[in-house]
């Protein structure tokens, strides 16, 4: 005898196609930079020549202290600004700095390069932070903005994990190089991911309207 079974979760509601897409920028992003978090103090003292914890640490505090610093403003300007367009090219800058950042420890020999690259990897985030989390809220379903942030939240939690473990078998198997390769590889193709969204952010304009100023979905018009 068959035993009819219907159980049913609830989720009866649909991801966006903005929201699916950063999403999965995220995703790509974060694993990338999770490859060399298991690595990067080792890193610093095997290759840079008169490293030291000290180093470490201090580059530590550039990174973080720079881009506490430039957060606030560069979301202070985006939010002055009605429309996507801002931050969307905000966060296309911040992806191309963060990837020019993994790739450039692979040459560092010196302790100064490694104080600058930092501030050049923290550049690029605090732009990516403010720009990314901005565009992403406001397609967040205010319904449901509690289950999207954490589905992101959690996706980049299991690539960070997934990920940590094989920066290191990496690192051990073909060098440290290599690592930051697929770092910098995976935040262009996060980059590429937000560059194929344009169209949703930035509609295209309806045939009989194409000599109207460009406007994107989110700015006010003003009734004629």
């Amino acid at each position: 005898m068959k035993l009819p079974i219907n159980i049913r979760f609830g989720l009866d509601f649909s991801v966006g196609k903005v929201v699916r897409f950063f999403v999965l920028s995220d995703l790509l992003l974060i694993s990338g930079w999770g490859l060399v978090g298991p690595i990067f103090a080792v890193f610093i003292i095997d290759s840079i020549a008169g490293a030291t914890l000290v180093t470490v640490g201090i580059g530590a505090s550039i990174y973080w202290i720079t881009r506490s610093l430039i957060q606030m403003p560069i979301a202070y300007y985006l939010d002055k600004f009605k429309g996507e367009k801002d931050d969307f090219y905000v966060l296309i800058g911040g992806f191309l700095i963060v990837s020019l950042a993994a790739f450039s420890f692979m040459f560092i020999r010196e302790v100064w390069q490694f104080y600058l690259i930092q501030f050049l990897h923290a550049l690029g985030f605090g732009m990516y932070v403010p720009s990314w989390t901005g565009i992403f809220s406001r397609h967040v379903e205010r319904d449901h903005s509690a289950f999207i942030w954490s589905l992101d939240n959690t996706v980049i939690g299991l690539a960070a994990g997934v990920t940590g473990v094989l920066g290191g078998v990496l690192a051990q198997e073909f060098g440290f190089s290599v690592v930051f390769f697929f770092a910098g590889l995976f935040t262009l193709f996060a980059a590429l991911i937000v560059f194929a969204v344009p169209d949703l952010i930035f509609p295209r304009m309806p045939a009989s309207s194409v000599s109207t100023p460009f406007r994107d979905h989110t700015a006010r018009t003003t009734p004629h």
